[in-house]
């Protein structure tokens, strides 16, 4: 008898489980998809905010999936096509990539009613890029909720600058003499003191590569080139377009026609650039944030590296790594840098878009958001006006270097008056029409001359 006791007793523990479990398999479901932070703090921020929401809503569990930067979209793509999307969805890229087409073909849910409520709390040009244009509707409408923002930046090794023969002081502002002296200077003074086979200048150039568009369109904004008017008509038959995309071009493929940069520049994605810098194999790099330096920040504070590590970390972010805007541009004046707000999405054909409302509404607030950007140790730039004002931001150089190039103002890219852009970028036409010049030596105002074919063939209204 005590056998069949002992096997008993286990069923009816097991019964009691299930009994107990009753409410909550009765929970209702709400899928969220998201984006692998780049680091532990960010990650754990959006857990908190999830765990917040639930112990809210008891009768309400997230089931959370994350995926690395490069899946989210196919994998988002092949749910919207079997018919079966997510509630709620966020990733890096979507802004460059997606966002704007996916409203633009009625995929997206409408959530003014969450985002018109806290409207006066958000930054300039930030919640105006999720104002969206709904081909169905014939009408325009929040089709997508501002997370956080990027910018660009310059990231060099001042320990390096200093090896070279170089001070701080030395770098020129001017826009020419900037970029000959990473490339010239630097690199042959870097190359005479150590004996390696180090390169002035990391210029992302992959045709997979977010970095790589991105930066060309950020020496296109020193050429003051303007490819689309405000109600996103083209303006590429204007010749003074076509003059500032050749000398855009030029410039950005000239340290690699001289050298300056890695021959695998060509074939970097996203972390090539970063993993460049880190081996300092580069002096100076330009990135759309500041993860080149928070990550010797977040090594800093790993308690799985050694003593040693850690500080050595701790000078690289303190002491050895820069931060710093572009130099002026061509025609003398300063830079103003576009600004990419990072969006999330609740698709039409969600199952569950009420409460997925209710998870942006609740994410979307200070307390829940602004650790959430913070996490990312300085990679993002918040989206609110409170946040932006938080002592984080000036909280070393580094950041303080962010706060300063968002104080002089930013402009949008050009997605978010034409969305047909999105396709472009992800076509990366920026990086094939560098790759036209670079690999299959065609000359530049040639490739721009396809280049602008190509904006037309897709972008034409």
């Amino acid at each position: 008898m005590k056998v069949v006791k002992s096997l008993i007793a286990p069923t009816l523990f097991a019964l009691g489980l299930l009994a107990s479990a009753g409410p909550a398999a009765a929970q209702e479901k709400l899928t969220v998809w998201w984006v692998k932070g780049f680091y532990k703090a960010e990650d754990d921020a959006l857990f908190a905010a999830i765990k917040k929401f639930e112990d809210k809503n008891k009768d309400v569990k997230i089931e959370l999936s994350q995926y690395p930067i490069q899946d989210m979209i196919p994998k988002t793509v092949s749910a919207l096509d079997s018919g079966s999307p997510p509630d709620v969805a966020y990733a890096d890229v979507y802004d460059f990539q997606v966002t704007g087409k996916w409203a633009f073909d009625g995929k997206l849910e409408d959530i003014g009613s969450v985002l018109a409520p806290m409207k006066d709390r958000f930054a300039p040009n930030t919640l105006e890029t999720a104002f969206l244009y709904n081909d169905q509707t014939k009408k325009k409408a929040y089709y997508a909720f501002p997370i956080k923002q990027q910018t660009m930046h310059i990231e060099y090794w001042n320990d390096m600058l200093n090896e070279a023969g170089f001070k701080e002081s030395d770098i020129p502002t001017a826009w020419k003499d900037y970029w000959s002296f990473w490339c010239e200077k630097v690199q042959s003074g870097s190359r005479k003191q150590t004996g390696k086979r180090t390169f002035g200048i990391g210029m992302p150039m992959g045709v997979d590569s977010s970095d790589s568009f991105y930066s060309f369109l950020t020496f296109m904004d020193a050429y003051n080139v303007k490819l689309v008017d405000d109600s996103g008509k083209l303006l590429v038959d204007d010749p003074k377009v076509r003059a500032g995309l050749i000398s855009a071009l030029t410039d950005y493929t000239t340290p690699y026609m001289k050298g300056c940069t890695p021959p695998s520049s060509t074939s970097w994605k996203d972390p090539d650039n970063n993993v460049a810098f880190h081996n300092k194999t580069t002096v100076m790099t330009h990135n759309a944030t500041i993860s080149i330096a928070a990550k010797w920040l977040d090594d800093s504070n790993n308690a799985s590296l050694t003593p040693e590590q850690r500080e050595e970390a701790r000078k690289n972010y303190t002491e050895r790594i820069h931060t710093a805007g572009f130099p002026n541009k061509p025609d003398g004046s300063k830079m103003v840098y576009r600004s990419a707000v990072k969006t999330g999405v609740v698709f039409k054909d969600a199952k569950n878009k009420a409460r997925a409302k209710e998870f942006v509404a609740f994410l979307m607030q200070e307390e829940n958001l602004t650790p959430y950007v913070e996490g990312s140790l300085g990679r993002w730039f918040p989206v609110t006006k409170a946040a932006q004002a938080s002592p984080f931001w000036k909280a070393d150089r580094h950041r303080l270097s962010v706060f300063n190039q968002y104080a002089a103002g930013t402009v949008t890219f050009e997605f978010t008056k034409n969305y047909k852009f999105t396709v472009l970028n992800n076509e990366n036409v920026w990086a094939k029409a560098m790759s036209r010049v670079v690999t299959d030596k065609v000359p530049v105002d040639k490739a721009v001359d396809e280049l602008i074919a190509r904006i037309k063939t897709v972008a034409a209204q």
